[in-house]
């Protein structure tokens, strides 16, 4: 009985293939996928609505569709018609065959620099971007796609155009300026009556802070305060250096003309103050010469009360009037 049970276990073993009676390797790490080498070419958006279904549809109601029906004004033959999803993706012949992601361009995954160069081939002599290369979104590495959704699918929109969404995508960022809006005095932004593009530029601007200009190099303020629009005969120095913060917190202030302090006086002794006098009255603390402000009077402490042209003046030097 022992022969028998020991020939049959070997006539067994001999009918196994060769491969069962081997032992079990442990597997090894997962190759990562590599690109085609082959120059990748033009396949048309058409092949890649086949599995991008939402975006083919959604790309047709939104501005970069115009690239689809006529292609980018400017560029040989009008340049990707019917190409709209080369144009930012690179060519996708290699993707449609292996279906790697690495065979295609994603701006998701690329750095901010690139995104703006792929941006900027078809948007670069737009008036809308002008000094966008030296913007300080650009230099903070902000890319384009953080604020436009461009395939303007699921709801979203290539522009944010309405006030209460634009607020909340720059309010994403600017923490501090919208804690700015809590103090008692601000624009009217919270209650979305003006949003932040109205007197910043995102794309770029030549004064700080991205602030849009009137009237080619003045102040944006002036837009709505045309009232304190020069030239003037007699400057405020301040105005025309600094602009309208140089006194205006214009986020938000404690005080009802929204100066960068509670007090008028206040703001003007940040720049009126210590200066020669011939005075040597030590409780005269006032400042222009004839040193005749004695702060320690009330009559003294609103400087508007007499020099109520502080923006500037045509009759008067000192601003009386």
């Amino acid at each position: 009985m022992r022969h028998a049970r020991t020939a049959f276990l070997i006539l067994m073993a001999a009918a196994l293939p060769a491969a069962a009676q081997q032992p079990a390797k442990a597997p090894g790490p997962v190759a990562a996928p590599v690109a085609a080498t082959k120059p990748a070419t033009f396949v048309g958006s058409e092949t890649c609505g086949m599995c991008h279904e939402d975006i083919a549809k959604a790309l047709p109601k939104s501005p970069h569709g115009q690239v689809e029906k006529t292609g980018m004004a400017g560029l040989k033959n009008g340049g990707f018609k019917g190409q709209a999803c080369e144009a930012c993706h690179g060519p996708g012949s290699n993707h449609v065959e292996t279906l790697a992601a690495i065979d295609i361009r994603n701006p998701a995954k690329l750095s901010p620099a690139e995104v703006d160069r792929t941006c900027l081939t078809c948007h670069r002599n737009q008036p809308t971007v002008s000094g966008r290369l030296e913007a300080s979104h650009a230099r903070n590495a902000i890319s384009c796609t953080a604020c436009h959704s461009v395939h303007a699918h699921g709801g979203t929109e290539l522009v944010t155009r309405k006030p209460a969404e634009l607020n909340a995508k720059c309010e994403s960022c600017h923490i501090d300026v919208k804690a700015s809006f809590t103090q008692p005095f601000k624009h009217r932004v919270p209650e979305n009556a003006m949003t932040c593009v109205d007197c910043h530029n995102p794309h770029g601007s030549f004064k700080p802070g991205l602030q849009r200009m009137a009237n080619a190099n003045e102040p944006g303020c002036m837009n709505c305060h045309s009232d304190k629009r020069g030239p003037f005969t007699f400057e405020h120095a301040p105005v025309r250096e600094e602009g309208c913060q140089s006194c205006h917190a214009p986020h938000g202030s404690a005080n009802a003309k929204m100066l960068i302090r509670q007090e008028v006086r206040l703001v003007c002794l940040e720049c009126h103050a210590n200066l020669p006098t011939s005075n040597t009255n030590a409780q005269v603390t006032g400042v222009v010469p004839p040193a005749f402000h004695d702060l320690n009077s009330a009559r003294y402490r609103n400087c508007t009360v007499c020099h109520q042209k502080v923006h500037g003046s045509h009759i008067d030097r000192n601003l009386l009037r």
